[in-house]
């Protein structure tokens, strides 16, 4: 199995609802999104994906989420915004593009801090 990783970072606040203590008020984070696909093979080029356009697409992502209440974001404003939420929302922004390319799965880690995070890995069926 081959792997691709690319990370970048995005500045966010947000509010928990229901018993989270003061997590429930608002409060921000400097967030970190891992993402990794995977795949038996490569390509004619040696690569498993162009880890380039990985990395525009994630930093992309990033930027759309830097300096954002994440309450009010389309498609997370309806959510409790926990790590996995987020983690949920990116999956589904990035997985599209990503299905039919030879690739297995896609994981995206969302980091809340050093020592914490939340991640959903899935296949990426055609």
């Amino acid at each position: 199995m081959y792997e691709v990783y690319v990370a970048a970072r995005f500045e966010a606040a947000h509010r928990l609802v229901g018993d989270f203590g003061p997590a429930s008020r608002m409060h921000g984070h400097t967030y970190r999104i891992e993402v990794i696909v995977r795949g038996e093979h490569l390509g004619e080029d040696g690569t498993l994906y162009d880890i380039g356009e990985l990395g525009e697409a994630v930093k992309g992502l990033a930027a759309s989420l830097d300096y954002r209440n994440l309450n009010e974001v389309p498609d997370l404003a309806r959510a409790n915004t926990t790590a996995e939420a987020v983690a949920d929302y990116c999956w589904e922004k990035l997985a599209p593009p990503l299905r039919g390319k030879g690739l297995d799965s896609l994981v995206v880690r969302i980091w809340e801090s050093p020592d914490a995070y939340a991640a959903r890995e899935e296949t990426l069926a055609s």
